[in-house]
């Protein structure tokens, strides 16, 4: 028995090299990454207010979807495998939504709260503030 053979019966069968994808590809979509974490990294500096946290949430996405579409060949994989991811996403998109739709019934007592225990000044800030 060759050490092909051998490496082929010990596990759990042969499965193959998943899929080559051509170098072209592969650069392109790291080059999409960038662009979009450079595109996230510019509209910060930009307030769209309720939009802002929609449009962080969606760049993600679109990188996640990228991700897992090529670097985990998701994209030549069985299609069941790819609406499970899909399902996923939508599933997630729903739950983040209800969170983001509940965060007004508690908004007073969270400013009540900050108005009755200000930051001690040995505190960490928040993104953003400066001393």
């Amino acid at each position: 028995m060759s050490g092909q053979e051998q490496m082929q019966g010990a596990g759990q069968g042969n499965h193959g090299f998943a899929h080559p994808v051509p170098m072209k590809i592969l650069v392109g979509v790291a080059a999409a990454l960038i662009a979009l974490t450079i595109l996230t990294v510019l509209l910060s500096d930009f307030h769209f207010g309720a939009f802002d946290i929609w449009i962080a949430m969606g760049i993600a996405a679109a990188k996640g979807t990228l991700v897992a579409l090529f670097f985990m060949h998701l994209y030549w994989d069985k299609r069941f495998n790819g609406f499970v991811f899909i399902a996923s996403l939508f599933f997630v998109a729903i739950f983040i939504g209800f969170v983001l739709l509940d965060t007004h019934t508690y908004e007073d007592g969270v400013k009540q709260y900050q108005q009755d225990h200000p930051p001690s000044s040995h505190s960490v800030p928040l993104s953003g503030e400066h001393k």
